[in-house]
C-alpha cells in the first residue's frame, strides 16, 4: 500500500534529532561536548517549531486535508509530534538534571539555585543584581490599564500574582529577561546561577511594598517564515524588511512552562495567549536549554575534544613557499577542498582575498545564502568593488533565521558599489558558486569554485563541507550562463557539464539511476546527503534496488525511504553520522554514470528534497581528476566502514546504534593530515 513506502518527514527529523541527544548520553563523548550535544538537540526543536510544526497548524486553519506521502494528514502528524517531542523532553530534562549536571559538579562546574549559596555570596550577587540587572528590568502589570503585554518569541519571561496586602488586589506581571547580561551568571570557581533565578530571590526590590504570591516562568514560541508575496513586491528588499518586522507578531505554536506554574497563571497565559492547552509543554528543569552552550565555552580543555587543526592543501603549500598565486594553482590542475579538515581561511576566503587585490582581475560573481557576520569574504568583495572591480553578489535574503544578517550585508555592499541582487521569485538561490574572470595576458580565464557549504567562515570550521575550484572552460561557460540566468533575463538552461536545480536537477538524477538499472546486480549507488524525502527519487531508489542495483545512503538527517524491506528494497542500505562536526557535504556517486561507462561522481549544494528540486537554484559539478575521485571514495569508505560508530535505518524506519568504536571523522582528518602532498 502507499503509506508503507514512505516515512514522514517530521517524524523522521525528530529521529534525527533523537540521534542529536543521543550523544549527550554517550559516556565515551567529552563531558562539555555532551553539554554542548544537549543545547544543540534544544535548539534544533526551537527551530522544528518555528518552521515545520508552524506549516502544520497553518495547514489544519486552513483546512487543508492533503495528506503526506506517507498517507497523514496534518492533525494526524501533529497529534503524532506532540507524543514524540513529549517523550523526547522527559528524555532530555531528565539526562540533564540526573547525569549531565551531576558529573559537572563533579568536575568542579556548577548551577545552582539561590538557596544553595552562603551568605557572603548572596551578598556579593546582591550587589551584582542592585548594580547590572535591577536598572535593566521592566516588570510589566496587567490591569484595566495595562492591556496583556507583546510577548517576543523564544523570550524568556518570568509570570508572578502580586498582591497588595492592605487592599488585598492581586495583579498578574510579565517580567522579560533581558538578554543583555548573560543568561548562566558566573558566580566564579566554576559556579553558575541562571538570570531568572537571580531575579526571583530579588522580586520583592521590584514590587515594593507588594507580597509576591507565585511566580515560574514561561517561554513562547511563534511562527518564524516569512509570508511573503514575492510577484506583489516590487522592491524585494523593502518587502523582507517589512516582513521581518510583521514576523515578531506572528502568532504562538508553544508555549513552554515550568512545573512551577500555578493553575491560575497557567490558565491566564492560555487565555492571552490564544493558544491551545495542548501546545503547551510542561517542563521540571529551566526553560530553554540552549543556554547550556554557554558552559561549552569555559576553559576546560580537560572536558572537550582534542582540538583538530585544520591542515592547509598541499598544494597550496607548495605555491605559497613559491610565492605562487591559487590562480597559478588551478591553472595546473584543478583543486578540491574537504573542509574543515583542510583550512577555509588559507583557500576559499584566499581564493576571494587574492582575487579582490589582483590587478588582472576584472570581474567577481558569488551567490551568498548564509554570510554570517564578520565576514573576511565579504570584506574582500567590499575591497575588490571599491577599486573598480565589477563585482555581482546574488545574496538570498529569504535564507530561513538569516534574513536580518543577509539583509544588512545587502545593503553594505551596495554602498560599497557591489552590483546586488536578490534571489528570483518564487525560488532560493541555495546554489554555492563563485565565478572570478582575470585577464592573464593571453585571454580572459574563468574561475569557479562550486561547494557544499556555505560560504561562512563561522560554520566552515564545523561543518562538513567539500569544494571545488577549476579554471575549466566548459564549467566555466555554464557558470557564466548561471549568472545570467539569475541576475539578467533569461530562458536558456542548456548547461553542458552542471546540473542545475530547478529545471534540470531531478531529471538527470533520475536519468543516472535509471542507467544503474540498466546494469543490473552490477550497477551501485551511493548518495550522501543532508535529507532524503522526495518522493519520486525514493521510488527511483526502490526501482534500482529491486534490478539489483547496491545501493548505499549516508543521510545525516530526513530519511523517508524504507530500507531493506522485503520485496521493495532488500538492495537499500542506510546509515547516519553525526560528529564533532556537521556532516553538510552532498557526494553522489553512480557507477556507471559517466560519458565513458565509468564512474560520475557530483558534489554540491542540493540534497534529495521537494523543496531543493523544485524550489531553490541548486548545482551540482561532476569530479573528473582521477586524484579527486580517489578523495571521495576515501570518504566514502570511511563512511560505509563496519568499524565506525554510526546509526543504522531498518526498514520500519528506526534507526539502531551499530558499528566498533571508531569514529569516521577522526579516521578522515587523520588521512588529510597524512597527504599533505600535491593532488
Amino acid at each position: 500500500m502507499e503509506e508503507s513506502r514512505f516515512l514522514n518527514r517530521e517524524l523522521s527529523w525528530l529521529d534525527f534529532n533523537e540521534r542529536v541527544m543521543d550523544l549527550a548520553l554517550d559516556q565515551a563523548v567529552p563531558l562539555l561536548e555532551r553539554v554542548r550535544f544537549a543545547a544543540i538537540a534544544s535548539a534544533n526543536l526551537d527551530e522544528f517549531f518555528q518552521v515545520r510544526v508552524a506549516a502544520l497548524r497553518d495547514q489544519i486553519a486552513a483546512g487543508v486535508d492533503e495528506t503526506t506521502p506517507d498517507g497523514r494528514t496534518a492533525v494526524q502528524q501533529v497529534e503524532a509530534i506532540g507524543e514524540r517531542v513529549s517523550a523526547f523532553v522527559h528524555t532530555q530534562e531528565t539526562l540533564v538534571r540526573e547525569v549531565l549536571l551531576p558529573e559537572l559538579t563533579a568536575n568542579g562546574i556548577s548551577i545552582l539555585q539561590w538557596k544553595e549559596l552562603d551568605q557572603p555570596t548572596r551578598d556579593r550577587m546582591t550587589e551584582f543584581y542592585e548594580s547590572r540587572v535591577h536598572p535593566v528590568l521592566t516588570p510589566l502589570v496587567v490591569d484595566p490599564g495595562h492591556p496583556f503585554p507583546y510577548i517576543s518569541n523564544l523570550a524568556l519571561s518570568v509570570a508572578a500574582t502580586v498582591a497588595d496586602p492592605a487592599t488585598g488586589e492581586r495583579r498578574f506581571v510579565r517580567l522579560k529577561i533581558p538578554n543583555v547580561f548573560p543568561r548562566l551568571i558566573a558566580i566564579g570557581d566554576g559556579r553558575f546561577i541562571t538570570s531568572e533565578e537571580l531575579i526571583a530571590a530579588h522580586l520583592h526590590r521590584l514590587f515594593l511594598g507588594m507580597v509576591v504570591e507565585d511566580w515560574a516562568t514561561f517561554r513562547v514560541t511563534r511562527k518564524a517564515d516569512l509570508a511573503l508575496e514575492e510577484d506583489e513586491a516590487d522592491d524585494l528588499l523593502q518587502a523582507v524588511e517589512v516582513e521581518l518586522r510583521r514576523r515578531r507578531f506572528n502568532r504562538p505554536v508553544r508555549l513552554e512552562v515550568h512545573r512551577s506554574v500555578s493553575e491560575e497563571i497557567l490558565r491566564l497565559l492560555v487565555r492571552e495567549l490564544e493558544i491551545d492547552p495542548r501546545n503547551v509543554t510542561t517542563h521540571a528543569t529551566f526553560l530553554d536549554l540552549t543556554c547550556l552552550s554557554q558552559l561549552t565555552d569555559l576553559d576546560r580543555p580537560d572536558l572537550k575534544f582534542r582540538p583538530w587543526v585544520p591542515v592547509t592543501a598541499g598544494r597550496i603549500n607548495a605555491a605559497e613557499e613559491a610565492e605562487r598565486s591559487l590562480f597559478d594553482v588551478v591553472d595546473d590542475r584543478a583543486l578540491l577542498l574537504h573542509h574543515p579538515y583542510e583550512s577555509f581561511a588559507s583557500s576559499v576566503e584566499a581564493f576571494i582575498a587574492q582575487a579582490a587585490d589582483d590587478p588582472s582581475v576584472q570581474t567577481i560573481k558569488m551567490t551568498l545564502y548564509r554570510a554570517g557576520g564578520d565576514s573576511p569574504i565579504l570584506r574582500s568583495l567590499i575591497r575588490a568593488a571599491e577599486r573598480g572591480v565589477q563585482v555581482a553578489v546574488l545574496i538570498e535574503i529569504k535564507a530561513r533565521f538569516d534574513e536580518e544578517n543577509n539583509v544588512v550585508w545587502a545593503r553594505r555592499l551596495e554602498r560599497a558599489g557591489v552590483h546586488v541582487a536578490y534571489g528570483m521569485v518564487g525560488l532560493k538561490t541555495h546554489s554555492k558558486v563563485v565565478l572570478v574572470v582575470r585577464d592573464d595576458g593571453e585571454r580572459l580565464r574563468r574561475y569557479c569554485h562550486i561547494g557544499t557549504g556555505n560560504y561562512n567562515s563561522n560554520t566552515a570550521r564545523v561543518y562538513e563541507d567539500i569544494g571545488y575550484i577549476t579554471s575549466d572552460d566548459a564549467i566555466g561557460d555554464d557558470v557564466v550562463q548561471l549568472f545570467n540566468h539569475l541576475t539578467g533575463f533569461s530562458r536558456n538552461n542548456d548547461y553542458t557539464t552542471l546540473l542545475v536545480a530547478p529545471e534540470g536537477l531531478r531529471p538527470q538524477l533520475i536519468d543516472l539511476i535509471e542507467r544503474e538499472i540498466e546494469c543490473g546486480a552490477e550497477g551501485a549507488i551511493t548518495l550522501k546527503c543532508n535529507s532524503l524525502a522526495d518522493p519520486v527519487m525514493i521510488d527511483a531508489l526502490y526501482r534500482a534496488g529491486q534490478a539489483g542495483v547496491k545501493i548505499d545512503l549516508i543521510v545525516r538527517g530526513i530519511s523517508c525511504i524504507r530500507p531493506g524491506l522485503a520485496g521493495l528494497s532488500e538492495n537499500i542500505k542506510a546509515r547516519s553520522i553525526l560528529g564533532r562536526y556537521l556532516e553538510h557535504s552532498r557526494i553522489y556517486r553512480f557507477e556507471h554514470g559517466g560519458d565513458d561507462g565509468g564512474p560520475l561522481y557530483l558534489i554540491g549544494s542540493a540534497d534529495l528534497m521537494p523543496r531543493n528540486l523544485e524550489r531553490r537554484v541548486e548545482v551540482l559539478v561532476p569530479i573528473q581528476h582521477p586524484k579527486h575521485r580517489e578523495w571521495l571514495d576515501q570518504v566514502i569508505a570511511f563512511d560505509l566502514s563496519d568499524e565506525i560508530m554510526h546509526w543504522k535505518q531498518e526498514s520500519d524506519g528506526t534507526w539502531q546504534r551499530a558499528g566498533g568504536a571508531g569514529d569516521a571523522q577522526y579516521d578522515l582528518y587523520q588521512w588529510a593530515s597524512d597527504r599533505q602532498r600535491p593532488r
